[in-house]
């Protein structure tokens, strides 16, 4: 799908959720679904874009055949698409297998920069996939690690809660825009700031940010941004963005055929081209969200993102007055600011109990710890976690209403 292709929700007076969900599939089965957390649902559109350019002309990127030049405009134009979702620019944008695997592949690049000595921190709201490849990258170079610690009664992640942990060696700072477990949003800006001032790099894991609420990289402040388009309502790839002219100072493993160029020196081997496409496709979809929303994508993808944002927290707010009303639950999501994610415990019910009560009744919300170990643990869960309820673009008040219902019907039980 092109840039001039969205399709035709722009022309309601309000966020439709009903002509939303009339582009996916997979509700025609009548599941609810709250697992946007782990993996959205995909629209009919972004699934039509993988298959064309599957089963259209492709070849291997080039200026010579017609097959290669599709190829070349895919990469092209997902770049194109990401950094208008994203706030930065094409040439930030490294394409990738996961969120997971590019930073592991980040974490190894820099640090061939660090030395014995040097510091590094995590926080211990993140998902392991922002902790685990810095903590590698430190042990094998013998860099120290540091935790920045969250408040396990409020679930915030102050800027001072950073800053405390930081020093006059601290070379990077990993932190999450917002918790996959939790749905904290720590203030981002607040937190570049003590990292910058200390004159340290910033890496934000925007995976669980990303789809519930605008991006602007520039504003947050992030000298690196991990998303993944399936978490958006695309398909399984990651995307890293990075300064284009700090990744220019940047030197990873690389064939030495491959290309030297930014950002293509970081990409190793054939990029999915229908993965690629289907994700130009999804930032389209998403970008045509709302009304009067002007002509550019960006601005398009602004109006649209603020527009699910506040669709989200009204059907969050009515998620949790109902919850709040059961008996014997505990809500773990209590910072000021949030996506639209809600962790629940329950008196005398495993949440893994729970979990396959509602499945049997056709909706979907999945129990654990979804790799937030450390959140898990540090909020005196253990490894259990909870029971994880996310909303999504396509949740309707109905789903709301249908879920604190079965909970209830459970919880009596």
């Amino acid at each position: 799908m092109t840039d001039a292709g969205p399709i035709a929700l722009a022309t309601a007076t309000r966020y439709d959720v009903d002509r939303v969900r009339s582009h996916f599939p997979s509700l025609a089965g009548g599941t609810a679904y709250f697992d946007g957390p782990g993996g959205s649902q995909t629209p009919d559109v972004v699934g039509r874009a993988i298959a064309d350019t599957m089963t259209g002309p492709i070849s291997n990127r080039g200026s010579v055949t017609a097959s290669e030049c599709v190829a070349d405009a895919v990469v092209v134009a997902a770049r194109q698409a990401l950094a208008d979702l994203l706030g930065g620019e094409p040439g930030g944008v490294v394409l990738g297998r996961s969120m997971t695997q590019n930073t592991f592949d980040l974490a190894r690049t820099l640090a061939k920069r660090w030395s014995p000595g040097d510091e590094v921190v995590v926080s211990r709201l993140d998902h392991d996939a922002n902790i685990r490849p810095w903590v590698l990258a430190a042990q094998a170079r013998e860099v120290q690690v540091r935790w920045a610690d969250f408040d396990p009664t409020t679930g915030e992640l102050e800027p001072a809660q950073v800053e405390r942990v930081l020093g006059p060696r601290t070379r990077l700072v990993a932190v999450t825009g917002a918790s996959n477990l939790i749905g904290t949003r720590p203030d981002i800006p607040g937190i570049a700031e003590v990292v910058h001032a200390a004159g340290a790099l910033l890496h934000v894991d925007g995976v669980h940010l990303t789809p519930h609420a605008p991006v602007d990289v520039r504003a947050l402040g992030a000298d690196f941004f991990a998303c993944s388009p399936y978490k958006f309502l695309g398909p399984h790839h990651g995307v890293l963005y990075g300064r284009p002219e700090l990744l220019e100072e940047l030197e990873p493993d690389k064939l030495v055929p491959s290309s030297d160029r930014v950002p293509e020196r970081f990409e190793l081997g054939t990029l999915p081209y229908e993965l690629l496409a289907g994700t130009t496709a999804a930032i389209d979809f998403l970008a045509g969200l709302a009304p009067g929303s002007g002509t550019g994508r960006r601005s398009r993808l602004l109006a649209s993102m603020t527009a699910l944002e506040q669709h989200e927290a009204e059907l969050l707010r009515r998620l949790e007055t109902g919850a709040g009303e059961l008996p014997g639950v505990t809500v773990w999501s209590r910072a000021a600011r949030r996506t639209p994610t809600l962790l629940l415990t329950f008196d005398g019910h495993e949440a893994t109990a729970v979990r396959d009560t509602l499945a049997a009744a056709d909706i979907n919300a999945p129990a654990g710890h979804f790799y937030a170990l450390d959140t898990s643990r540090h909020l005196g869960l253990g490894d259990t976690g909870g029971l994880r309820i996310g909303l999504a673009p396509y949740t309707s008040a109905d789903d709301v209403d249908r879920l604190l219902a079965q909970l209830a019907r459970t919880l009596k039980r």
